[in-house]
């Protein structure tokens, strides 16, 4: 709630939040670029994770067939692979807060 609620704020002035007095296709289209932030930010982060899991993978093969697995690759690997984690889940309750945007905003319009 307090997600949807920073976003609204952030796409819209109050001036421009009157029920009686919006132009709905600028809103939607609003709420579409949040929407596809969202999904890009996924997206990016899932490709990060990807990349740092193949990393981990890799060392772990090569090194431990030569005297062993290098440590700071393998944590620099752990803690991207972490971050992109944490990307992922923001971005996925930005996708979600914008998917109940579009419906409050489709209740309120019918």
């Amino acid at each position: 709630m307090r997600l949807t609620w920073l976003i609204c704020n952030l796409a819209f002035n109050e001036s421009e939040i009157n029920v009686f007095n919006i132009n709905w296709l600028e809103v939607f289209m609003r709420v579409d670029s949040i929407l596809n932030s969202g999904v890009k930010g996924f997206q990016q982060a899932t490709e990060r994770a990807n990349q740092a899991a193949q990393e981990i993978a890799s060392q772990s093969v090569s090194d431990a067939s030569k005297e062993g697995i290098n440590q700071k690759d393998l944590v620099e690997s752990l803690v991207d692979l972490k971050v992109a984690e944490h990307d992922a889940k923001a971005n996925a309750k930005v996708i979600e807060t914008a998917g109940e945007l579009i419906g409050s905003l489709l209740d309120v319009k019918a």
